[in-house]
Parts: structure tokens; C-alpha cells; sequence
């Protein structure tokens, strides 16, 4: 018998950037890097941005990595509504799931909702609440560290400041 945990939650962080901007930096797979630590995105072959591609992330520190697989299944902006919506499948043999964000216009800024509802091949069910505790971390920190991205980046005037609130569900 194979043990599987479970990690789902929810990290929302409003960004003072404007929705196109913040879209943009997200689908930049490769850049992830940039603000999720101790990661590296690889494309596959093919356009990161058509439903079916693949590409893999690393996360870890020397020998320690978690390697996971991804295709993506959904991703629509819809211009009219400065609404985007991107969805990709996670491939395991480790994780296996589904993790995506969405990125809707919030006053004069932008408020993005990313979520991950995995499954982890043989995390023990009795340490998964730990576990998702610690990845939701992980994922506040990468959005407060998308805030610096998106603010050196100066969204689309450099003399403006970019800042954000942070909320997060379990």
C-alpha cells in the first residue's frame, strides 16, 4: 500500500501593480525562480503559455530535490475584465494534483489567489497538516518576494511604489 498526504491551501496577496503586469510575471515560468526560493523552472519543449505544455521545477538545496512535473490546463486572460486564469496539472511520480493562480483587478491594483491541492506519494497522512502549514509558508514568503520583483520591475512607472496586503486560507 502506497502512503499519499495531502496539502491544499490558498494564499491570496494584493499587489499596488495593475493585473496585466502582475499576469505577466507569473506566467514567466523561468522567472520563478526569481521569487520562490530554492527553485528552477525548465520549459519543455513547445509555447509556456498553450494548454498542454510541459515544464518541470526544482526545489530543494543540493542533493534534497523535489522535482515536480507540470502541464498546464488552463490559461485564459480575459482583457475585457483584466481577469486571468491559470491552471496546471501536477504529474508526480512525488506530486500529483493540481496547483494554479488567479490574478483579478482590486481597486487600483491586483489581487492574486494561488492555490495547490496535491497529493505527496509517501507523506505520512499524520504529518500532512504540518506539512501544507510549512508549504503555505513557503508561499507567503515567494509572495512578498514577487512584491520586490514586481517593485524593482517599477510595474509600469518606475517612480511608483508597489506594495500589497497578505491573506492566507487553509
Amino acid at each position: 500500500m502506497v502512503v499519499v498526504g495531502r496539502v491544499n491551501f490558498t494564499v491570496t496577496k494584493r499587489f499596488d501593480a495593475p493585473p496585466d503586469v502582475v499576469w505577466a510575471h507569473m506566467l514567466d515560468w523561468e522567472a520563478h525562480g526569481d521569487w520562490i526560493p530554492a527553485t528552477r523552472v525548465e520549459l519543455d519543449e513547445g509555447d509556456p503559455h498553450e494548454v498542454g505544455s510541459t515544464f518541470t521545477g526544482y526545489t530543494g538545496v543540493g542533493p534534497i530535490m523535489l522535482v515536480d512535473r507540470m502541464r498546464l490546463t488552463e490559461v485564459n486572460w480575459y482583457d475585457s475584465r483584466r481577469v486571468g486564469i491559470c491552471t496546471v496539472e501536477k504529474l508526480g511520480p512525488v506530486l500529483r494534483g493540481e496547483a494554479g493562480f488567479e490574478v483579478h483587478p482590486e481597486g487600483t491594483g491586483t489581487r492574486l489567489e494561488w492555490f495547490e491541492a496535491v497529493t505527496i506519494s509517501w507523506l505520512p497522512p499524520l504529518v500532512d497538516r504540518a506539512v501544507s502549514a510549512v508549504s503555505k509558508a513557503g508561499f507567503v514568503f515567494a509572495m512578498s518576494r514577487l512584491e520586490r520583483v514586481l517593485t524593482d520591475s517599477g510595474a509600469e512607472d518606475p517612480h511608483r511604489s508597489v506594495g500589497g496586503e497578505l491573506a492566507v486560507d487553509g
